[in-house]
């Protein structure tokens, strides 16, 4: 190797060491601060989602509630058809004279 690139320097516990390069260490800190932008953009996106989903888990929540209670309407309503058509054959029943189980 020769010029620039071949300097090698000795620091006083004889370690072989290479001169520092202003352009490397500019390069390196210009890496370093889009490193650290990124990791920060990257948290900061990463918090929005996470606030994302604990709205989302709370809706889901809401939602899972509503159906719930719906259910229990539609078993609610189921039940009182039930009584009405029982009382529609019992009344039909009493006007035909006839038992429509009994044939």
């Amino acid at each position: 190797m020769n010029g620039l690139m071949s300097a090698r320097f000795h620091d006083l516990a004889g370690a072989l060491r290479v001169p520092e390069d202003p352009i490397a260490h500019g390069e390196l800190a210009a890496l370093t601060r889009r490193f650290e932008e990124v990791a920060e953009k990257t948290d900061r996106e990463f918090g929005i989602i996470k606030s994302d989903l604990t709205a989302v888990r709370l809706q889901v929540g809401n939602l899972d509630q509503k159906v719930d209670r719906l259910g229990s309407r539609l078993d609610e309503l189921g039940r009182k058809m039930d009584r009405n058509q029982a009382q529609i054959v019992e009344l039909l029943t009493r006007l035909v004279g006839k038992d429509p189980n009994g044939g």
